[in-house]
C-alpha cells in the first residue's frame, strides 16, 4: 500500500496495525487509492485522538477511516469527559463524543457501533466522509492481536497449547504481562512456534501462516471497500 498521504486515509494506532492492514489489502488486491496513516505524536489511542481533530480539518482530506482497539487501555480525555477505558461501549462513546465536538450531527452517529463497522458520508461538504472499525470485530472488547488470532487456521493444534501455556503461567503467577495484554502474549507465543519462529503478524499473513480468508478478514475488507468506494 502507498506510503504517501492520499485524500483518502486510514488512521491506525501504530506500526503493527499498519503492517497487518497492508498485508490484508495486498492479499485482497485492493487498489492503492488510500494511505494508512499513524498518529503524528507517537502511537496508541491517545495519539489517535490527538491527531483526529487535525486530520478532520485538513483541506485535502476527503475520507477518513479510523481503526482503534476496543480494549481496557486508559484514555485521556481531550476537553471532553468520557469513560472509554472499560469496554467496547466506552471506546465507541469516546469516539462519538469527539466527532460530535468536531461538528458531526449526533443524530447520524449510532449509539452502538454496527457489526460491520460504521461509515457515514455527510451531506455537509465541509465534513469528511468517516468510517470507524473497533478492533477486533466491533462487538467485543479487544485489540489488533485478537483480530489476528481469529485468523489462525481452523483445527490448528498449537492454538490450544499456547492458551494452556499462558493459563498455566498465570495460575502460578509467573506471567510478567498484565492480563489485559494476554492477546499479545498469546499470538506472539503461537507465532514463535511456527516453521519460521517469531514472524511479525503482517508477515505471517503474507506467508499464509494465518488464514486471511476467515470471515472477520472478509468483513474488514468489505468495510474498507465501502468506505473508500473501491
Amino acid at each position: 500500500m502507498p506510503k504517501k498521504s492520499y485524500p483518502k486515509q486510514l488512521l491506525v494506532e501504530g506500526n503493527n496495525d499498519r503492517h497487518v492492514i497492508w498485508a490484508l489489502c495486498q492479499k485482497y488486491e485492493l487498489p492503492k487509492t488510500f494511505s494508512v496513516e499513524m498518529p503524528t505524536e507517537g502511537e496508541g489511542i491517545d495519539a489517535v485522538f490527538k491527531t483526529l481533530p487535525v486530520k478532520l480539518r485538513e483541506s485535502k482530506l476527503e475520507t477518513l477511516g479510523i481503526v482503534v482497539d476496543a480494549d481496557e487501555s486508559k484514555l485521556k480525555p481531550l476537553g471532553i469527559v468520557v469513560d472509554a477505558d472499560k469496554n467496547l461501549e466506552g471506546r465507541w462513546q469516546g469516539i462519538r463524543d469527539r466527532l460530535i465536538a468536531e461538528g458531526y450531527d449526533r443524530r447520524h452517529i449510532p449509539k452502538v457501533v454496527p457489526t460491520g463497522g460504521w461509515i457515514y458520508d455527510p451531506s455537509d461538504r465541509f465534513l469528511k466522509k468517516l468510517g470507524v472499525w473497533l478492533m477486533p470485530d466491533n462487538q467485543t472488547s479487544g485489540m489488533l492481536e485478537d483480530f489476528v488470532a481469529y485468523l489462525i487456521p481452523k483445527g490448528d493444534l498449537l492454538e490450544p497449547e499456547a492458551k494452556n501455556i499462558l493459563k498455566d503461567l498465570e495460575n502460578r503467577q509467573l506471567n510478567h504481562y498484565a492480563l489485559v495484554h494476554r492477546p499479545k502474549a498469546f499470538i506472539h507465543t503461537w507465532l514463535a512456534w511456527q516453521k519460521t519462529p517469531g514472524m511479525p503478524m503482517g508477515q505471517a499473513m503474507t506467508a499464509r501462516v494465518l488464514d486471511s480468508d476467515r470471515e472477520i478478514a472478509r468483513l474488514f475488507i468489505g468495510w474498507l471497500r465501502n468506505l473508500f468506494d473501491l
